[in-house]
């Protein structure tokens, strides 16, 4: 018989391991020797050993499910329950009671987990609807539709809720996405349908701009060409392509006319430069007669140089006040030296004007006559009021001797 502290082999060959309820048979063995046996059993407890060690690092270290954890503690502890090793079998049984804990351990904790991620789940999805929503009323149609396709790739990321959480979050979030696009299809329908009238006027526009583009009424046809680019811009965009086209026939229409009006002006404006000069030419010939001094030789020479004034022609409207301002200048001296010369070779006007300075003359002399009579008597107001009377009949005398003069006498 041979025997170690948790088994003993009898001498009919019989295994028994030693448990805290007493002996309980492990098996039978009949090949050899009982040490063989002992060992032989022995060697099982330590397979059974190693495999719950292992099945404790599978627990701790790997995400190991807690009903594939318990099934494999249920088959080891089967074997360590049917005593087919010879060992401390309670011992064996006191690790996968604990194991057993650490398993709903860690199943309470993944609950606790499963519920916290379930619950920023559910934020996270109820944050996308609120979003998704928001988003439906924008008419920033590129960056919204963006951003609505990406709230859809979140969303796929995130983990499922309960079917009836879920399916209604993903009911309003796609309403919402539905939503979107149909504002977003009636609005580019509505869109297309102005760019086609916006098309239609444009090429109205480009037509008449097109038959104008010949055109010789330089004023008219380009206040008319002014007026259509007010109407070009009021009508609005076309589709892309459309209005690249009309812009450069419509562009391309009025280039011909302005150039065409170029070119008659850069020649218009080179004449009229040289009217310039011819005018101011004159304009110095005419200046030389004054002061004047023979009246009927001065007003000859400038009907000549008149006479060649009105042939040259226009010349720029920006110089034409100063040049014309030096001729006027010499035409009303002119005018002031025939009415000069006309005062004074009047003879009526010469008699008028030596008549009213005789009457004046006599008042005035009377005047002074009755003043010096009122100081005499002493009547020294009648002789003040007389005096302001003699002072008004003094100017009048003054003025009139003046305009005599003018007559030369």
């Amino acid at each position: 018989m041979s025997s170690d502290p948790w088994g003993r082999v009898d001498e009919t060959g019989t295994v028994y391991v030693r448990t805290a309820e007493g002996e309980v048979v492990v098996g039978s063995w009949q090949a050899g020797t009982p040490e063989e046996a002992l060992a032989y059993f022995e060697r099982k407890y330590e397979g059974l050993v190693v495999e719950i060690g292992l099945l404790e690092r599978r627990v701790k270290t790997t995400d190991l499910s807690a009903k594939d954890a318990q099934t494999a503690i249920d088959h080891l502890r089967t074997q360590v329950d049917e005593h087919h090793a010879v060992g401390d079998l309670e011992a064996l049984r006191k690790r996968l009671d604990k194991l057993v804990e650490t398993v709903e351990s860690r199943r309470e904790e993944r609950k606790v987990q499963k519920a916290k991620q379930t619950d920023e789940a559910k934020h996270a999805k109820e944050a996308l609807v609120a979003e998704a929503e928001e988003l439906a009323q924008s008419e920033q149609w590129r960056s919204a539709g963006e951003r609505l396709r990406a709230l859809v790739d979140t969303w796929k990321g995130l983990p499922r809720l309960d079917r009836k959480s879920d399916d209604e979050l993903w009911h309003r979030f796609s309403h919402a996405r539905s939503a979107f696009s149909k504002r977003r299809k009636a609005h580019f329908a509505s869109l297309d349908a102005q760019r086609e009238e916006a098309r239609k006027a444009k090429e109205k526009l480009v037509a008449e701009a097109e038959s104008l583009s010949s055109s010789t009424d330089w004023g008219t046809t380009a206040a008319r060409y002014r007026e259509l680019m007010a109407d070009w811009k009021a009508a609005g965009r076309a589709q892309r392509e459309a209005e690249d086209e009309l812009w450069n026939r419509f562009r391309g229409a009025q280039d011909v006319f302005f150039a065409a009006r170029g070119e008659v002006f850069a020649e218009r404006d080179a004449e009229q430069t040289e009217n310039l000069k011819l005018k101011e030419e004159l304009a110095v010939e005419a200046e030389k007669l004054v002061p004047v001094t023979d009246l009927k030789a001065a007003r000859a020479t400038f009907r000549g140089i008149n006479e060649r004034w009105e042939a040259i022609g226009h010349v720029p409207r920006d110089a034409r006040p100063k040049v014309e301002g030096r001729m006027h200048a010499v035409e009303r001296a002119l005018q002031e030296a025939e009415e000069s010369e006309w005062r004074r070779t009047n003879p009526e006007a010469r008699a008028r004007a030596a008549g009213l300075t005789g009457q004046l003359q006599a008042a005035v002399d009377k005047l002074r006559g009755q003043i010096d009579a009122a100081r005499a008597a002493g009547n020294n107001a009648k002789a003040d009021k007389l005096a302001k009377e003699l002072e008004g009949r003094q100017a009048l005398l003054d003025q009139a001797l003046k305009g005599l003069e003018e007559f030369g006498g």
